[in-house]
């Protein structure tokens, strides 16, 4: 279709900011969400001038109930099919629950399960009927466990694995895969924005960068690959996770989040 478009949400930093530019380079026009205008305008400008796409940008906060709509009747009026949505928006946040502000972790189940949610709602249904399409959503390797000191976090992003996979099942002979997309701790300014002090956890891992993150999660998300964790560090560590009793790993991952 002429007027496909890749839509990708949290595009204005990180991994967001990477799969534009993947996907520009492969010629496709994107639609570009997030909360920053300023960095969205820049990105759109630099992306259609190297690449020679088109790229649409709509303001957002996506942790703001209703959002998701808002997204979905802009993309409507204009035209455009959504054949790829890029479900990257999220922010954790640090600390003990007990002592977090509450309105903060709403949000944070806002965007990072709730918008999710409603924008795979409004746009499956249009790539089922047109027999293709790709949905890819950011949950990370924190989604394998429970997250002592990032409790909401953690278990946001257990949400969008579960989710992920059942969809897939569910989606089967209709032309349209989900993804899964389960990073570790990265260089994209996830831990200020969760206001974490240096941890053993984070420090380990800051050498990844969002562009192989993001290089990783294409090619599986074009594969129809359902989870995708990229790193063999993180592979090893999963399949300990698995193995393990429960009560070991949360003890674990609560002495090196301290």
């Amino acid at each position: 279709m002429s007027n496909s478009v890749v839509l990708i949400t949290g595009a204005s930093s990180g991994f967001g900011v990477e799969f534009a530019k993947i996907f520009a380079g492969k010629g496709k026009n994107l639609v570009l969400v997030a909360r920053s205008g300023d960095k969205l305008e820049s990105l759109k400008k630099k992306l259609e001038n190297k690449c020679g796409i088109k790229a649409y940008v709509f303001v957002q906060d996506l942790s703001v109930e209703g959002s998701g709509q808002k997204v979905y009747d802009f993309v409507s009026e204009k035209g455009l099919h959504v054949e790829t949505l890029i479900n990257n928006a999220g922010f954790g946040d640090y600390g003990k629950f007990a002592d977090s502000k509450l309105t903060k972790q709403l949000e944070m189940i806002n965007l990072n399960d709730r918008t999710l949610t409603e924008l795979t709602h409004l746009f499956v249904r249009p790539m089922i009927d047109a027999g293709w399409g790709r949905i890819l959503n950011v949950a990370s390797v924190a989604s394998f466990e429970a997250g002592p000191m990032m409790s909401v976090y953690y278990a946001s992003k257990a949400f969008v694995l579960s989710f992920t996979e059942a969809l897939s099942c569910e989606l089967k002979d209709t032309g349209v895969t989900v993804t899964a997309l389960c990073p570790g701790p990265t260089d994209t300014g996830f831990t200020k924005m969760a206001e974490m002090p240096g941890s053993r956890f984070a420090d380990a891992f800051r050498f990844t960068k969002p562009k192989d993150v993001a290089r990783y999660g294409y090619k599986a998300l074009m594969k129809g690959q359902v989870i995708a964790i990229p790193g063999i560090l993180n592979k090893i560590g999963i399949i300990g996770v698995k193995l393990l009793p429960r009560s070991v790993v949360r003890n674990v991952v609560y002495r090196f989040q301290q």
